[in-house]
């Protein structure tokens, strides 16, 4: 008993820590990301806090940090700039609905769909687009107002202050993990540039985070066919942004923490958070990888460290805004740096060679594409080159042995899938100017994957047709048969045994 209540302490302790910490890591990435979709800082704000509480609350993935995020507001900028915020509103509603029919129709088993390859290059984008996100912060305002490159004394004392929270973050857990190393870096990095009075960017100088509670606000928006056929396009590609960054980090953190996230579940707790948010002024959100890493590293892997990160980012813009804005960016820098380098998958460099080189490609096409257009894009164009890339392989795998039985009768033993990559194999593999009068296809090691595949089984029958011979098909699956009545009786399905096939069970999903 006492080790038990032990556990809860300890866990609960570090929730709260870990809540801490990611709520820190928000605050500079919400204002920028506001500014990303230009909108006010304190839209983005409230979207952080209403996003991340609700999908932490009802979401399928305890400990995933969800929150305003780049990828949603570069979408969101065309769309704000032509027509207003109030219709960012609108569309952040409508995607919540559109990510709860997801849910409920349970299209987060999908997910499974993605291959590993794309998993690594999805990681490794994006790594690289955190870091990129970054370097904005080594620019200071020029005389003409443009921005350019920090040099001298404050670019060096930026990158000794980042310097120093890495090697805090880095070397703090080997001599105590009673407080995150990452919270102890802010901390720390924060109270030398107070006490020597350095003069250094700080988060207020990007904004200020002081407000009040996010009230309900229906959008004010014509509700009119008009005004759908306007946000129902960016609704979708939202929603399908949205969802795929979700349900991917939702994998990731499957892997780093070795349990099982609810993906279904998640796509109804995103849409339900997307949808409130639209409702109380925020500009929507997703599952967010760097803050969800920074949240498991520091040991927050339960419902609590988000719910507690939402709440002390509340607390921030209510009450210790102030207190907040005194935070060195440099700190936080050195924290999204850490999340980089624990993020990108550095193994991969060392698996060119080894794996084969589709795989590689597929790896490195995702992470470009990522970083040059948006994770949406990156995901489906490496899943299609998968399929391509596997449907041609197998392509080639099908072949069939002959013999003759005792009757004189000519049987093909097919080995390998039938599907449309497959069938002008297939059709090769049968001779019916020199075959016997009787024919046996033998599909006992073989399975017929899609209507191509039927089609080609019945343009045999009408080779065998035309050469005055018959066809007959054996262990042939029920779905087949039924599909292939259109050959009519000329073609003699005799099924020895239906051989039995399984899905993947969904019920978790």
């Amino acid at each position: 008993m006492f080790d038990l209540r032990s556990n809860i302490s300890a866990n609960l302790k570090n929730d709260v820590l870990s809540g801490l910490t990611v709520a820190l890591a928000l605050v500079p990435e919400a204002v920028a990301f506001a500014f990303v979709a230009g909108v006010h800082p304190l839209v983005g704000l409230y979207a952080a806090f209403m996003v991340g509480l609700i999908a932490a609350a009802i979401g399928g993935r305890p400990g995933m940090i969800s929150g305003a995020t780049g990828a949603l507001a570069v979408v969101m900028v065309a769309l704000v700039a032509d027509h207003g915020v109030e219709y960012l509103f609108a569309t952040v509603v409508l995607m919540g609905i559109l990510q709860i029919t997801a849910g409920a129709f349970k299209l987060g088993k999908f997910i499974r769909m993605v291959p590993h390859p794309v998993m690594l290059g999805f990681v490794n984008g994006l790594a690289i687009v955190i870091f990129l996100s970054q370097l904005q912060h080594f620019k200071l305002p020029g005389a003409d107002g443009t921005l350019e490159w920090m040099s001298g004394t404050p670019l060096l004392l930026l990158l000794g202050l980042i310097a120093l929270t890495m090697l805090i973050i880095h070397f703090l857990p080997r001599l105590t993990r009673a407080v995150p190393s990452t919270l102890a870096a802010i901390i720390a990095v924060t109270a030398l540039v107070l006490a020597l009075d350095l003069d250094t960017r700080s988060v207020g100088d990007m904004a200020s985070i002081a407000g009040g509670l996010p009230e309900f606000h229906i959008p004010m928006v014509p509700f009119t066919l008009e005004t759908l056929f306007i946000i129902l396009p960016y609704s979708i590609i939202l929603a399908l942004i949205g969802l795929i960054e979700s349900l991917l980090t939702l994998r990731l953190i499957d892997e780093i923490t070795d349990t099982r996230g609810c993906g279904n579940r998640e796509c109804v707790g995103q849409g339900v958070a997307n949808s409130v948010t639209g409702m109380f002024g925020g500009m929507g959100g997703c599952a967010m990888i760097g803050q969800s890493m920074i949240n498991v590293k520091s040991g927050g892997t339960g419902r609590l460290s988000g719910i507690a990160a939402a709440l002390f980012l509340l607390a921030f813009i209510l009450f210790a805004s102030s207190l907040i804005e005194m935070i060195p960016l440099a700190a936080l820098i050195g924290v999204m740096f850490i999340v980089v380098l624990g993020t990108f998958e550095w193994a991969s460099f060392r698996l060119l060679g080894k794996i084969p080189a589709a795989d590689a490609f597929v790896g490195i096409l995702v992470a470009v594409v990522t970083v040059f257009t948006d994770l949406a894009i990156a995901v489906i164009a490496g899943v299609i080159v998968s399929a391509l890339v596997f449907a041609w392989q197998h392509a080639r795998h099908i072949q069939a042995k002959t013999r003759l039985d005792e009757h004189g009768q000519k049987i093909y033993e097919l080995d390998g899938p039938l599907f449309f990559g497959s069938v002008q194999s297939f059709a090769d593999l049968f001779e019916p100017a020199n075959d016997p009068d009787d024919v046996i296809v033998e599909f006992q090691n073989s399975r017929v994957c899609d209507h191509s595949g039927l089609e080609a089984i019945d343009s045999l029958a009408e080779r065998y047709l035309k050469a005055g011979k018959r066809l007959h098909l054996r262990h042939l699956s029920p779905e087949c048969r039924g599909l292939l009545t259109k050959a009519g009786a000329l073609v003699e399905v005799n099924v020895l045994e239906d051989p039995r096939y399984h899905v993947a069970d969904d019920r978790l999903d």
